[in-house]
């Protein structure tokens, strides 16, 4: 499988040129040139597998010859190392957790995959890769513990300040060996805009092997088509999928997996008040305005970079993107009065992502009514990372997961580092390092 970026079709690169760059020479984010077709059988056949199998078929046409096959079962291997439950929640509704991993959020599987690929070429190549990555929330963490005592890498983490909860920052700034992580006075995407400018800056590229464990990263992007078809192996019917929606990277996987075959008939992309798709799918013009902060922190993004690769899925066609996809915004006011309202009547506890992504889902559901598909939303992250934003009274009632209680009492190993929303002191701090 070979690599183009979005701005420029003709210079193709290998799977493995592609994770070293993260983002290619012109600024534009890489797709793969074509999108395979599984072989029906394999949907047929897919409850007899286990989900290493599964994720092998799925991943290996996108690696090719990058990474040897035993190498690559290894990874997948390590990666998928807890469950992803789908449970009922009521009627035809589902939602599939995805927060079982060692930071209890989402990326812990994109995260852990980038990782293995970075070790194999980072040893191939016989030279240290310095992982450059912006963080909304549970990127951070994620890309801390994946990465975290890996040869050859080291990581430095951006991160907005006051834009991550107390937990999440604890996670990034607590494990110190290979994993730094600045405070931006800023936005997310301040942070992202410094480490898009990091890749193309040709003093810093001359310092640094730079690439970006953000889901711009096709290694960190593609594992997410992982979640889906681990959810059609539960249940194989058509689905319809909701997914809480930052830079769309999750949501653009679940196209990739769809556009491999897998039977989903309508994305719903969930999001918080930044809500420039849900604008852009009902006016047809894509206008960021500035980023207003959240509960759900980890989306709170106005220019999300994966939409970009949507985009081009899709042939820059509003018509044949609407025949799949639409988006809702929701307000912290409605976030918070889904919670309370899906405990108090159904026992089930929501993330304010999760939230989002529930009530994305009920919106559609209401507007398309007699649906028989199965209706599934992502709950990307655990409550208790969020504990100071959730309904008061609720909060007592979070079931503390023991993987956190490292974190809650660690302490900072270096004095925290601050930077101001500014490029060039950025990057004199890059250059200055010894």
């Amino acid at each position: 499988m070979l690599y183009h970026s979005l701005k420029n079709h003709r210079d193709l690169v290998s799977f493995e040129d592609a994770v070293l760059r993260g983002l290619s020479p012109d600024g534009g984010l890489y797709i793969p040139e074509c999108i395979p077709k599984l072989k029906p059988q394999f949907f047929h056949n897919l409850s007899k597998y286990d989900i290493y199998a599964v994720s092998m078929t799925v991943i290996k046409p996108y690696i090719g010859k990058s990474i040897p096959e035993e190498s690559i079962y290894n990874i997948v291997h390590d990666t998928l190392n807890f469950p992803f439950p789908l449970k009922k929640i009521h009627d035809n509704i589902h939602v599939l957790e995805l927060f079982h991993g060692p930071t209890l959020a989402f990326k812990d599987v994109g995260a852990e995959f980038m990782a293995g690929c970075l070790s194999f070429f980072s040893k191939k190549i016989g030279k240290k890769v310095t992982v450059l990555v912006a963080t909304s929330g549970d990127t951070g963490g994620a890309v801390a513990k994946g990465f975290y005592k890996k040869p050859g890498i080291e990581v430095i983490i951006l991160y907005p300040h006051n834009g991550i909860s107390s937990l999440q920052e604890k996670q990034i700034t607590t494990l110190g060996n290979n994993i730094l992580a600045l405070e931006i006075d800023g936005n997310f995407d301040d942070c992202q805009k410094m480490v898009k400018k990091a890749f193309l800056d040709k003093e810093v590229q001359k310092k640094y092997i730079l690439t970006s464990a953000n889901s711009i990263n096709v290694a960190r992007w593609l594992p997410q088509m992982f979640y889906y078809f681990l959810a059609y192996q539960q249940i194989p019917v058509d689905l319809i999928f909701s997914v809480p929606s930052g830079n769309f990277g999750n949501i653009c996987a679940g196209i990739i997996a769809e556009k491999m075959g897998l039977p989903i008939k309508f994305f719903i992309a969930s999001t918080n008040v930044n809500d420039t798709i849900p604008r852009f799918l009902k006016t047809g013009k894509y206008n960021p305005l500035p980023v207003k902060k959240t509960i759900s922190n980890a989306m709170d993004i106005s220019d999300p970079s994966n939409f970009s690769r949507i985009w081009y899925l899709y042939e820059k066609n509003m018509f044949q993107l609407r025949e799949k996809l639409y988006s809702y915004q929701f307000t912290d006011e409605e976030t918070l009065h889904i919670i309370e309202k899906v405990w108090n009547e159904y026992k089930y506890m929501l993330d304010p992502h999760g939230a989002i992504g529930y009530l994305g889902l009920k919106q559609y559901l209401q507007e398309v009514k007699n649906i028989p598909s199965i209706a599934i939303f992502l709950e990307t992250a655990h409550p208790i990372k969020f504990i100071d934003d959730m309904p008061f009274l609720l909060r007592k009632k979070i079931v503390f997961p023991k993987e956190l209680e490292i974190f809650l009492s660690a302490k900072r190993k270096k004095q925290k580092i601050s930077l101001s929303n500014d490029f060039s002191v950025f990057k004199n701090w890059l250059l200055e390092r010894k």
